[in-house]
């Protein structure tokens, strides 16, 4: 056994359910204390993760008609809701928390509208805050090249009630940064060093303006052309003051990242470095301090069966891993979470899912709903 196998992380496996749902999130729905999963019909509740009822999803074209779940309290009554993403459709809907009661009867979450965005071909999205307020923005990918890049930020709406009255409603404002430049890929940073948070799609970069805000005059700089992850990580891997890329394949082989080099010009400039090339499909990034150690780990693995298996490598097994970041070679070394069982989908979660102070993932992908759980390194 080498030195490496030695350090690895042992993981235990425990499928929730097999369904082609693709997003999945992570909190403590019914105020017991212990966090559960949500993974698009159902949710799960620890310790067991037995499954109950969430919502209703149509198929669509070899998909299930969502692709991302966010536990966010959106009413503000101290009960954790779901906003939820979905490819096609350009509503965004939540679906209200009905308390504990209701929840351990298995009742469905009523379903609320949050905005009908105008906008299909939504590849996915990040719920991170961009301003700074504290509140987190919805941001949506397109895999349409050459359409409006939008922000939306939570707001609560006065409207009328049938009873004649006026209630406060979520909802969400749109914020347009950017009129023609989007593309399969989404990462959230600040790439230049002005201490503000800059957008990276997959035609480039939107530079946030110094003024107004969000709603200033973004730059857009048409730095590269991909097919990326959802997430593009954005971080300082080498320390040298600037941040760096992480950034997937996501519909094809590759995992690479990207040193940021000095700027020629005041464009920036980028030194590609092979993470791995073994497996295809590499469609969503975490990272986490799986081992703690006091360092992040890069968490990834095969988004199975993305395109129907037309992708290259689309009909290969699923596979999970994890890779540790060497400060002296500025390398990354693989290990091995599963070859054959675990894929991933569209999100990863990890949090100490059975009180361990280890973190455990969440994942779902067409293969199924898994929640691994991190034994430690023997």
């Amino acid at each position: 056994m080498s030195a490496a196998e030695r350090d690895s992380i042992r993981w235990t496996i425990k499928q929730l359910t097999v369904d082609g749902n693709e997003g999945i999130d992570v909190a403590d729905f019914d105020k017991d204390g212990k966090l559960d999963v949500i993974a698009g019909r159902s949710w799960y509740a620890a310790p067991e993760f037995v499954p109950r009822p969430v919502r209703t999803i149509e198929d669509w074209n070899g998909y299930v008609e969502s692709n991302g779940d966010y536990a966010y309290d959106v009413d503000g009554d101290g009960w954790i809701d779901v906003i939820a993403g979905s490819f096609r459709p350009t509503e965004v809907h939540w679906y209200k928390n009905p308390g504990k009661k209701s929840l351990h009867l298995g009742k469905m979450w009523p379903k609320r509208l949050l905005v009908d965005t105008e906008t299909s071909t939504n590849e996915g999205q990040l719920f991170q805050d961009i301003d700074g307020d504290g509140r987190p923005e919805w941001i949506v990918n397109s895999w349409t090249k050459n359409v409006p890049m939008h922000i939306w930020k939570l707001k609560k709406e006065e409207r009328a009630t049938a009873q004649g009255k006026s209630e406060l409603v979520p909802t969400l404002k749109k914020i347009v940064i950017g009129t023609k430049a989007n593309g399969h890929g989404l990462g959230i940073g600040d790439l230049n060093g002005d201490g503000r948070t800059d957008i990276v799609v997959g035609q480039g970069w939107y530079e946030q303006p110094k003024s107004n805000g969000l709603a200033g005059n973004w730059t857009f700089h048409a730095d590269w052309d991909l097919h990326a992850s959802i997430p593009v990580i954005v971080r300082d891997l080498d320390g040298d003051g600037r941040n760096d890329l992480i950034v997937g394949q996501g519909h094809d082989f590759g995992l690479h990242w990207w040193q940021q080099q000095p700027s020629e010009n005041g464009t920036l400039q980028w030194k590609k470095h092979l993470i791995d090339s073994t497996f295809s499909q590499p469609h969503c990034l975490h990272m986490a301090d799986l081992d703690g150690d006091g360092t992040d780990e890069l968490l990834t693995g095969k988004r199975y069966y993305a395109h129907n298996g037309n992708d290259p490598g689309g009909q290969e097994p699923p596979c999970l891993f994890y890779y540790q970041w060497n400060d002296k070679s500025q390398e990354f070394s693989k290990h091995i979470i599963d070859k054959g069982v675990v894929g991933t989908g569209l999100q990863i979660r990890t949090a100490d899912l059975n009180g361990d102070d280890r973190l455990d993932i969440a994942v779902a992908g067409k293969n199924g709903t898994f929640v691994v759980f991190n034994n430690g390194t023997k």
